[in-house]
């Protein structure tokens, strides 16, 4: 299990505002229901079996480019711990558990 990190930029769309384009690349997370997301202020946070994210990831990056924009940076970080499961409220709690001492 995976907990990977994915911000998709499309660059010289016209428009200082993104969020358009950010709700057609979470579109692809929410129709593949295979994988657990995230929405955050600055990404998205995908859980769930690499082999799987990492198709979805390409799917994202590709979105922007087939609403016309010319140019597409996208940012992916990836979380693979293979010695326990790994989750995204895992990794929350582990925090929070850690402030309350």
């Amino acid at each position: 299990m995976a907990v990977v990190e994915v911000t998709v930029i499309p660059i010289g769309t016209g428009s200082a505002s993104l969020s358009a384009h950010v709700a057609r690349c979470v579109q692809v997370l929410h129709d593949a229901r295979e994988v657990k997301y995230q929405l955050t202020p600055m990404g998205t946070i995908i859980e769930g079996e690499l082999d799987r994210i990492l198709p979805l990831v390409r799917r994202m990056h590709e979105v922007p480019f087939e609403q016309g924009t010319g140019r597409v940076v996208t940012t992916v970080r990836i979380d693979d711990r293979r010695d326990k499961t790994l989750t995204m409220a895992g990794k929350v709690s582990a925090v929070e558990e850690k402030l309350k001492k």
